[in-house]
């Protein structure tokens, strides 16, 4: 099978899909903004290449691709990250390249059309609209309360997420995202709970692989609070029935929206409400989620995404042996590196419970809290159990300090 994958060259994980691709004998060609040199020794798997000037630029991509179709039969165009995946459709649309539909892919990108969609499929949601004026926001606000989320259309994850609790915050934030100069906004009703996701890998519709992670704490919360040590933990407890629940809800959407074979990234919160969908999008997890997934279950999850596409099958089992987390350390400030304590006990007792860690270098400028989990300082860990895990990275968290001035 021959695969046309879009920007393996970055971010760097990237690289892991072209690898993966290569491993299960897929023919493997790239378009990229970049040169082939960026892969380093994985240029020497490209069958064919092409340069654009942007992988978002529909007209260019299209170009791209027909000039591989002219040179070689095409049988799949992937993308694997969020901003890559509505060009990517438009173009196997034009290119006559089968793959996730362009229909599909907006309602994994518009987060409005996607729960009102949802809504009409029988699947639990928060209220939502689109707004692309204040007088629409106001009426919303009027019918569902305050606090409510205000985001983006297409956002991803927390990016551009705010919360507001009054008329003057909302019309102050319509004000900041440019609405009345074009843009437009998803408004949400906020729900109380718990919240974490619920990735897969489907083929064909059916779910060949999945995982559940948690955040502690919310994302809202964990991207604008910079006194705590915010984490995401996968839970190597699958088969416990609690989560019976949130694995139909996954199936659910997943046959809603007609998701046939690809990655899928699904967001929930559980509270007072019970269980509602947040979002779903046709990819993988950012912030290196799938490493975790790897280290817990000790097989290459990115190698299944690519028996998945080239094969129609998984090809190996998750042993499910360890949970696998990620803690965020924040600088106590902004401004520049000047020191991190405690990493040296960290490692002495932690041992092989340590999967992998990034501590940024003195004199280094410190990133804004909002830049994410993978911002300045983090530890991912794994262990045998789940709220051993748990406490070992809070104790992360509290012990090793980032220091900035």
């Amino acid at each position: 099978m021959h695969v046309i994958l879009v920007e393996p060259a970055f971010p760097a994980n990237q690289r892991k899909f072209l690898q993966g691709l290569a491993e299960v004998g897929a023919k493997v060609s790239a378009i990229s903004e970049y040169t082939p040199d960026m892969l380093g020794e994985l240029k020497h798997v490209l069958s064919d290449f092409e340069q654009v000037r942007s992988v978002v630029h529909e007209e260019s991509m299209i170009q791209a691709v027909r000039n591989l179709q002219r040179r070689s039969w095409v049988d799949r165009l992937e993308a694997t990250v969020e901003a890559h995946v509505m060009a990517a459709a438009h173009v196997r649309e034009a290119c006559g390249i089968p793959g996730t539909s362009v229909a599909t892919t907006f309602l994994c990108r518009d987060k409005p059309a996607m729960k009102e969609f949802l809504r009409q499929h029988g699947v639990p949601c928060a209220a939502s609209t689109g707004a692309d004026n204040l007088a629409t926001g106001l009426e919303f606000a009027a019918r569902i309360g305050y606090p409510l989320i205000v985001k983006p259309r297409d956002a991803a994850g927390a990016s551009g997420t705010s919360r507001v609790e009054s008329n003057a915050e909302l019309e102050k934030a319509f004000t900041a995202y440019g609405v009345g100069q074009g843009a437009s906004l998803a408004l949400e009703e906020f729900i109380e709970g718990h919240e974490g996701f619920y990735d897969t890998v489907t083929i064909g519709g059916e779910i060949g692989h999945h995982f559940i992670t948690h955040y502690y704490p919310g994302v809202l919360e964990a991207m604008r609070t910079r006194d705590v040590s915010p984490m995401f933990v996968a839970t190597n407890r699958l088969a416990a029935p609690g989560y019976d629940e949130v694995k139909a809800l996954g199936r659910k959407v997943i046959e809603a929206l007609g998701i046939e074979t690809s990655a899928t990234h699904m967001e929930w919160f559980y509270g007072p409400k019970g269980l509602k969908f947040s979002e779903i999008g046709c990819r993988p997890p950012g912030v290196g989620a799938w490493d975790l997934y790897c280290a817990s279950n000790e097989m290459s999850v990115y190698r299944e995404w690519a028996a998945a596409v080239v094969l129609g099958r998984t090809t190996q089992r998750p042993s499910q042996r360890y949970a696998a987390g990620l803690v965020n350390l924040r600088p106590d400030r902004d401004g520049t590196i000047t020191g991190v304590d405690g990493v040296d006990e960290m490692v002495s007792s932690l041992g092989d419970q340590i999967i992998d860690y990034h501590f940024p270098p003195v004199g280094a400028r410190t990133q804004p809290v909002e830049a994410g989990y993978m911002a300045n300082a983090w530890v991912r860990l794994r262990h045998p159990d789940y709220d051993q895990l748990r406490e070992l990275l809070s104790e992360v968290g509290r012990r090793v300090r980032v220091h900035a001035a």
